[in-house]
C-alpha cells in the first residue's frame, strides 16, 4: 500500500465519518439544498447549516452565516481579493504567498491599476512584521499573508499582522490552506477580517470543498451572479448571506463529508493534532540530517512549524527524486516549484525545485522511517 506523505495537498485516508455522511447524502437526501420545500431540499439545507455551525465553532466566528462555502482556496481567495480590492488601491503581501494570492493580484495590477508590495521573508520562510510595516503606504487598503507556507512549512506571525492591520486601519485576509485543522485559529483574537480555507486538507473533508470567512463589516462584490434559491424575483445578487456569495447549486455531498471531517477536528483538537504533526517532522527533519548530501529548507530542527519537510538529494531534481519515490518505494511526496515561485526565490531553489513530504493526521512514525530509509539509499547514488 502506498505510504502517503503528500497532505499539504490534500489529506488522505478521510475518517470513516466523512465517508459515511457522503453515501448516506447520496443515497437518502442529495436533493439540491436551498432549493425546495420538501423533505429531502431541506435535510440538504439542514446539513449545510451544521456544517457551517461547526466551522464557526472552530474558527471562531460569531455567525455561521458569515462563511461561504467554496469549491477550494484559491476560489475562496479569488472571492475576498477581487470582491475587496478596487482601483488605484496599494495591495501588501508575503513573498512566500502562493499563486492563488499572487495571480489575482498581479490580474487587478493589469486591470484595476492597483499596486502590490510583496514583503521578503528570510531563507526560512519566517517573516518580519517590522518590514511588513514599513511597506504600509496610506493608500495600502489590504493585507494578505498566508498562516503557513506551503514550501517551507513557516509559521507566520498572524497574531502580530492583525494587530497592526487593526492600528493602521487596514483589512486583512489570511491564507489557512496549510493550518485550517491543524493550528487554532480564533478569527476575532487575531484580527482576521477574511479568512480563505479548504476542506480537503486539514479538515479532513472531500475535494472540492472549502470556504470563506467574511467578517460582517465587510460587503465583497460576488465573484459570481446567479441562481441563489433566494429572492429569485429580484435582477440584482440577494444582499443577505450566505447566499449573496453562493451562486449556483450547492456541493450538498462534499458539504456534508467536511461537516464530518470537521466534527472530528473539534474532537481531536487542532492542537492535539499539530504537536502530533510536528513530532514527525522532527523526527524525519532529524533523519534526514544525518544522511550526507541532503539539504532541507524552512525552519530549523526544534522550532515551530507545519507538517512540511522540504528537501533536496544532491544536485539531483527534485521531480527525479520524487518519481524515483513513487516507482521503487511506492512513497508519495510532491515535488517541483508547489505553486509558489517566490518562495523558491526566497529558499534558493528557483533553479530545481524541492522535493516536499507532508504529513498527516494519520501519518505513522513507521511510514516516516520509511521515507528516511528510502531517500538514504537514493543519496548513495546522487551525493
Amino acid at each position: 500500500m502506498t505510504i502517503y506523505l503528500d497532505h499539504a495537498a490534500t489529506s488522505w485516508p478521510k475518517p470513516p465519518e466523512v465517508l459515511e455522511a457522503m453515501k448516506v447524502c447520496m443515497e437518502q437526501y442529495a436533493a439540491n439544498p436551498g432549493r425546495g420545500s420538501h423533505r429531502m431540499a431541506v435535510q440538504a439545507s439542514r446539513v449545510l447549516f451544521e456544517g457551517r455551525k461547526r466551522l464557526a465553532r472552530l474558527f471562531g466566528i460569531k455567525n455561521p452565516n458569515d462563511i461561504a462555502y467554496m469549491q477550494n482556496t484559491t476560489m475562496a481567495l479569488n472571492q475576498a481579493i477581487k470582491g475587496f480590492v478596487k482601483e488605484n488601491q496599494h495591495i501588501v503581501c508575503t513573498a512566500v504567498e502562493h499563486n492563488s494570492v499572487r495571480r489575482p493580484l498581479e490580474y487587478l495590477k493589469r486591470t484595476k491599476n492597483i499596486e502590490v508590495t510583496y514583503v521578503k521573508t528570510n531563507a526560512k520562510g519566517e517573516l518580519s512584521v517590522d518590514d511588513v510595516k514599513e511597506a504600509i503606504r496610506s493608500q495600502t487598503a489590504l493585507v494578505v499573508c498566508n498562516h503557513s507556507s506551503n514550501l517551507l512549512g513557516s509559521i507566520l506571525p498572524v497574531d502580530k499582522m492583525g494587530e497592526l492591520c487593526r492600528e493602521k486601519g487596514i483589512k486583512l485576509l489570511v491564507d489557512a490552506a496549510q493550518t485550517a485543522g491543524t493550528l487554532d485559529i480564533d478569527v476575532e483574537k487575531l484580527g482576521i477580517d477574511m479568512l480563505a480555507f479548504p476542506g480537503h486538507k486539514g479538515l479532513l473533508g472531500p475535494l472540492g470543498t472549502g470556504g470563506l470567512y467574511i467578517h460582517p463589516d465587510l460587503d465583497l462584490e460576488p465573484l459570481l451572479h446567479g441562481g441563489t434559491g433566494s429572492q429569485s424575483e429580484a435582477v440584482d445578487q440577494p444582499q443577505v448571506r450566505p447566499d449573496r456569495y453562493e451562486s449556483g447549486t450547492q456541493n450538498a455531498v462534499g458539504i456534508a463529508g467536511l461537516s464530518e471531517g470537521v466534527k472530528y477536528i473539534l474532537a481531536e483538537t487542532p492542537g492535539k493534532i499539530h504537536r502530533r504533526e510536528w513530532e514527525l517532522t522532527q523526527r524525519l527533519m532529524a533523519g534526514l540530517m544525518e544522511i550526507e548530501g541532503i539539504t532541507m529548507f524552512g525552519p530549523d530542527l526544534g522550532q515551530n512549524k507545519t507538517g512540511i519537510v522540504s528537501f533536496n538529494v544532491g544536485q539531483a531534481d527534485s521531480s527525479e527524486i520524487a518519481f524515483i519515490l513513487d516507482q521503487s518505494f511506492d512513497i508519495a511526496v510532491r515535488a517541483g516549484f508547489h505553486c509558489t515561485p517566490l518562495a523558491h526565490e526566497m529558499a534558493g531553489t528557483l533553479d530545481r525545485g524541492a522535493v516536499r513530504a507532508s504529513v498527516g493526521a494519520f501519518t505513522t512514525e513507521d511510514e516516516v522511517d520509511a521515507l528516511i530509509g528510502a531517500v538514504r539509499e537514493l543519496a548513495k547514488h546522487y551525493s
